[in-house]
């Protein structure tokens, strides 16, 4: 039992990085987005004004 442990321990944590490392770039990249958005508003109302 504890070797299938030991065997799959490596596994589990390689996934859970992987996780980890999708999951914080997705939040950049909408966090970009947003602020792209945001200037190109603020842009526009500077060009009405």
């Amino acid at each position: 039992m504890t070797q299938n442990l030991t065997k799959t321990r490596p596994l589990v944590s390689a996934a859970m990085l992987a996780v980890l490392l999708i999951t914080t770039s997705a939040c950049n990249t909408v966090k970009g987005l947003g602020d792209d958005i945001k200037s190109v508003g603020e842009a526009g109302e500077e060009a009405i004004n």
